[in-house]
Formats: C-alpha cells, sequence, structure tokens
C-alpha cells in the first residue's frame, strides 16, 4: 500500500502545475526593471524589453503573448481601482468639466488628425477611421505608471491627464458601436439594437453605482467583524473583478467599472485597508501587462513592413502630440504642461488592440492591417518611455510666470519675513495679532496667487540677491525673520543679512540640528529647529496619556529642554558627536564609539 501510495504521488508531481513560466516571467522582470531604473530609463521600458528577450522573438521562451495580455490586463483594472480609491464623489464631479470639456476636445481633435494619416497612406475611409480612433486611446497602464512615477497623479496637471484617460474609456463605447455600423453591411443594424447596446451600459453603470452605494460598505463592515484578513482581501478581489466583468458584459470597458467601484468605496472606512490588500496584486498584474506587450511585438510583421510601420508611427505619434499640445493650450495650460501631457500620452493603448479586433472580426480591416496596426501600437508604447525620459533631459524648465504679480519694490514695514510656506504662516499670526506691520516675500507663484483668498498680500522677491532686499525694506526693518524652507538658501540669506544688515535683528528657521549650528556660525540672533517645539509638545501629551504627574512631566520637560542646550553649546565648539553622552537612549553610553559614521563612510 505504502509503494502504491508513492507511485501516485510521483505521477501526480510528474502531471502538477508547471512552475516554469511563472519562474521564467518573474526572474526576467527581477533582473530587467532593476537594471533599466539604475540606467535612468525607468521601469515600464524595463519590463518592455524584457518581454520582447523572452518572447517568441526573442530567446522563444513564450509562444502565445496575447494570452498573458489577457489576463495581464487585470492590472490595469487594479490600477484604476486604486485611483477611484482616490477619486471621492466630490473631486470626481468637480472634474467634470476636465472630462468633458477637456478629454473631449482632446479625442475630438486627435481624431480627425489621425484619419487623415490613414488617408494619405492608402486605406479606405472606414479602415483610416478605425485606425486613427484606435491610435487616439492612449494607454491607460503607460501613462498611469508614468505618472505614478513622478508623482504627479496628486497634481492638478496629473489630475486632468486622469480625466482625459476616463474620457476615452468611455469613448470606446460608442467606437465599437461605430465600427458595426461601418462594417460591410453595417446598415442592417437597427437604431433598436443600438439603442438597446446603450441602455444596457447605461443600465450596468446605474446598477454599479446603487450596488456601491447601498451594499459595498455594510458587506465590508460585515466582514470587517469576522476578523479574518484573507476574507477581507478576497472580498477586495472580488469587487474589483465583479466591477470590470459586469462592465465587460454590458459592452463597456473593464477598467472604467473598477474605477467606478473604487469611487463608490473611496468614502468607506475600508478604503486604506482596500488598497493595501489590492496593491501587490496590480503591481505584479501590471508589470505582466507590460511583459506581455513585450512579448506581443511581432518582429516578422515589424521587418516585412519597417517602411510602413516607421512612417506610421511617426505620422500618429506627432499629429497626436500637436493635438494634444493645441487642446492643452487652448484650455490654458502653459507650454511646460501641454509639451508634458503631449509626450505622456503620444502613444496608442491597449483598447486599441479591442478595436483593431472587432473591425478585423466585421471585415474592415483584413488579417495583416490588423497585425501592421497591433505593431505600430506596440513601437509607440516601447517609445513612450524613451521619449519621456528625453523629454526631462532636454526640455527646459518652464519659468513660473511672473506677469500679474507684485515684485518687491518699496516696501516698508517693521518687520520683513522672506519666505511664507507653512513655517512663516504660523509665525505671522502672533506678530499680526499684536498689531505688527509685515512685509511678505517669497518665489512661490502658486502660493503668492492663493494667499490673497485668506489674507496675506505676498510680493515676488529673491532673498538671495541684495538688490531685493533693500527694495522689500530691510535697510528700514526693526526686524528680519528668515522662514525659508530650503537650507542652502536660508544659509545664504543669513549670511547676506548680516553682511548688509549686521544691526538688524535677525531670525532663522532652521531645517534640523546640523543647520542650526551652521546658523549660529553664521552670526544669526535666533534660530529654532522646525520640528522641536512640536515634538516637545507630542512628547508632553504622551507622558500625560501615560497618567504620568503633572508637576513629573514639567520637571521632565525643563530637564529636556537644559539637556538639549547642553548639547547644543558643546557642539558649537567640538562637533555633533562630542554631546552623546547627553543623549537619552536605548544604547550605553560606553557603546556608543562603535557606531560613529565617518565622512565618507557608507554604512
Amino acid at each position: 500500500m505504502a509503494a502504491e501510495t508513492a507511485a501516485h504521488a510521483a505521477e501526480a508531481a510528474g502531471h502538477g502545475f508547471d512552475l516554469v513560466p511563472i519562474v521564467v516571467l518573474l526572474a526576467a522582470a527581477v533582473i530587467a526593471v532593476p537594471l533599466f531604473k539604475r540606467l535612468g530609463l525607468g521601469s515600464v521600458l524595463g519590463y518592455l524589453a524584457a518581454g520582447l528577450a523572452i518572447g517568441p522573438f526573442g530567446l522563444g521562451l513564450f509562444s502565445d503573448a496575447q494570452t498573458i495580455l489577457h489576463v495581464a490586463e487585470l492590472g490595469v483594472v487594479m490600477f484604476l481601482f486604486i485611483i477611484g480609491l482616490e477619486m471621492q464623489p466630490s473631486r470626481l464631479w468637480a472634474m467634470r468639466g476636465e472630462i468633458f470639456g477637456l478629454g473631449a476636445a482632446q479625442v475630438g481633435v486627435a481624431i480627425a488628425l489621425l484619419i487623415c494619416v490613414g488617408l494619405v497612406l492608402g486605406y479606405p475611409v472606414a479602415a483610416s477611421f478605425v485606425a486613427g480612433t484606435g491610435f487616439v486611446l492612449t494607454s491607460t497602464a503607460i501613462a498611469m505608471q508614468m505618472l505614478d512615477e513622478r508623482r504627479l497623479l496628486g497634481q492638478p496637471r496629473g489630475r486632468r491627464v486622469v480625466a482625459i484617460l476616463l474620457l476615452e474609456d468611455l469613448a470606446i463605447v460608442p467606437l465599437l458601436a461605430l465600427v458595426a455600423f461601418l462594417a460591410p453591411g453595417g446598415e442592417a443594424v437597427s437604431a433598436a439594437d443600438r439603442a438597446a447596446a446603450i441602455g444596457i451600459g447605461l443600465g450596468a453603470i446605474i446598477g454599479l453605482v446603487l450596488a456601491g452605494r447601498y451594499l459595498l460598505d455594510p458587506m465590508f463592515r460585515l466582514l470587517g467583524r469576522a476578523k479574518a484578513r484573507e476574507v477581507m482581501t478576497a472580498a477586495a478581489l472580488l469587487v474589483v473583478l465583479g466591477a470590470a466583468l459586469a462592465m465587460q458584459a454590458a459592452g463597456l470597458s473593464m477598467a472604467m467599472g473598477a474605477f467606478l467601484a473604487g469611487v463608490l468605496l473611496s468614502e468607506s472606512a475600508f478604503r486604506h485597508q482596500l488598497e493595501a490588500d489590492v496593491e501587490p496584486f496590480r503591481g505584479i498584474l501590471l508589470g505582466l501587462f507590460f511583459l506581455g506587450v513585450g512579448m506581443a511585438l511581432d518582429l516578422d510583421i515589424v521587418a516585412a513592413n519597417a517602411g510602413l510601420i516607421a512612417v506610421s508611427v511617426a505620422a500618429y505619434m506627432l499629429l497626436k502630440m500637436l493635438a494634444i499640445y493645441v487642446v492643452a493650450r487652448l484650455f490654458k495650460a502653459d507650454r511646460g504642461e501641454a509639451a508634458e501631457r503631449a509626450v505622456l500620452m503620444a502613444q496608442g493603448g491597449e483598447f486599441a488592440f479591442v478595436l483593431y479586433a472587432a473591425a478585423a472580426g466585421v471585415g474592415i480591416i483584413d488579417a495583416e492591417s490588423n497585425a501592421t496596426l497591433t505593431a505600430i501600437i506596440i513601437v509607440s508604447m516601447v517609445l513612450t518611455p524613451i521619449m519621456v525620459i528625453l523629454h526631462d533631459r532636454f526640455m527646459p524648465r518652464a519659468e513660473p510666470s511672473t506677469d500679474d504679480l507684485d515684485v518687491a519694490d518699496d516696501l516698508s514695514a517693521s518687520i520683513l519675513m522672506i519666505g511664507f510656506g507653512r513655517f512663516g504662516q504660523i509665525v505671522s499670526q502672533p506678530l499680526f495679532a499684536n498689531g505688527c506691520t509685515i512685509s511678505l516675500i517669497d518665489t512661490d507663484t502658486i502660493a503668492i496667487r492663493e494667499s490673497l483668498a485668506f489674507g496675506f498680500k505676498i510680493y515676488y522677491g529673491d532673498g538671495t540677491r541684495l538688490d531685493i532686499l533693500h527694495a522689500a525694506g530691510a535697510e528700514k526693518a526693526r526686524m528680519i525673520i528668515v522662514a525659508t524652507d530650503d537650507r542652502e538658501t536660508t544659509l545664504k540669506i543669513v549670511e547676506l543679512l548680516k553682511a548688509e544688515f549686521p544691526h538688524t535683528p535677525l531670525l532663522a528657521r532652521a531645517f534640523d540640528r546640523e543647520h542650526a549650528l551652521e546658523l549660529v556660525h553664521a552670526d544669526v540672533d535666533y534660530q529654532v529647529r522646525e520640528t522641536f517645539e512640536s515634538a516637545l509638545v507630542m512628547a508632553e501629551e504622551a507622558l500625560r496619556r501615560l497618567e504620568v504627574d503633572d508637576d513629573a512631566i514639567s520637571d521632565i520637560m525643563e530637564e529636556t529642554r537644559r539637556r538639549d542646550q547642553e548639547r547644543f553649546d558643546i557642539e558649537l565648539c567640538d562637533g555633533v558627536y562630542a554631546s552623546r553622552h547627553l543623549i537619552q537612549g536605548n544604547v550605553p553610553v560606553e557603546d556608543r564609539d562603535q557606531y560613529i559614521v565617518k565622512p565618507g563612510d557608507t554604512r
């Protein structure tokens, strides 16, 4: 019996799950992505290169890239779900003008220009329409990844790109309907059928909204009481994939379904836990998507149609960038933002594969044209990270416009404050309450414009320039406060002020302890570390919540301040390590010498 069981086990092991493809995919990503990031080429290009290397036209370790792409599309779906979690309905409603105004304008202008490419290349009208509109649909995966890596998702210019991508997701529905209409014999599709398709799509959206509003939060609350983390993870995946499946069944975008699910849960108490549960799956599957795109690049088709593909990629990308740039400028974006958006969104997207497949299915384009157009999209995806790198390296940084700002000129107040960020704003309140007059100067043009709504008049002026300091009234001021948030800038301003106005009391914001020592050596009259007082307040509250006696708390805080000042006085003469014996820590004083980090030490 034992021998028979062992034989069955061996047979089962011999017919077990094949781990080789998974190991190869993970190894390719682990090797390529860190290497490309180290070279400054970004993770997307690393995934694409790895996919090309292990795919049918590289080492030949995989033969069916399309299957991997279909699975990996879930990475895009989960990415959109996480973006949705960050978009509360109120924020999304505030973006409606950008979605249906800016987004629709960009899509419309781009379609008009890109259709012309197909006509010039000799495609019939219907095929030119399909080819051009497919390229208009930007790759959500690549654009979002680039925004994420560049930390633009939370900024206004990043949100405008997201708004356009959402409109493009919505656009796939009428575009697919137009493909059916343009097909040979497409006139047989009745108006009732098209109305039914639109009704099903709207019904799916309404159903998802109602489910999210009345079912999702109670469901997660119920599961939360079970205190089973793995069940919450399963529920998060169920919501994402279920919403995507519902939208797909209704003929809409899976990504749009996941985004809507995220929006509906964005105000839930479980939002952060859901994001943490989905994030690992999102990262792996999104990387798998880029690997699949690299594998799907058919080098035989590229070689056979190299001239056509090269001309088409250049024409489509340049005209699309022109459309994006012009629309961005029309909607009041500055030149830097318009150029950046044009580069980020210059490629075709994954929805083009769906559109081209539908067009091939109804006879608008043939199989060879489908393969060629697909290769054009993939090549544009591969080129995008390179274009972004070139943009960042060679595009001059746009100087902030100061046309509508008042510059510092012949100011006179009892106090001159240089830098008016979060630190300076707090410092100003007791001074204004005492009736002091304060001249405020800063170089942050956005903050200067926004400050008026909060009751502050800030003049544009660079405190590192002597002529600006004179114009801002430094020689007339009874006191000067330097509240800039850059340590080198602060030190430069302090040194300049002490050289030119040595008798004017000078107070400065210090970044940290070493910066405070540098400011004292520069003869500043008073400095304070920006986090020192707030940290002591936090410690005092912590002791109080530990039910320490109030008198004991007072003594502890007084002793802490005394020891800190003693340390500071020693460090002014002998350096930061000289006062280590006065620090309360969890490493014995006699053992601390071995941990001293010398200059240049990389430990």
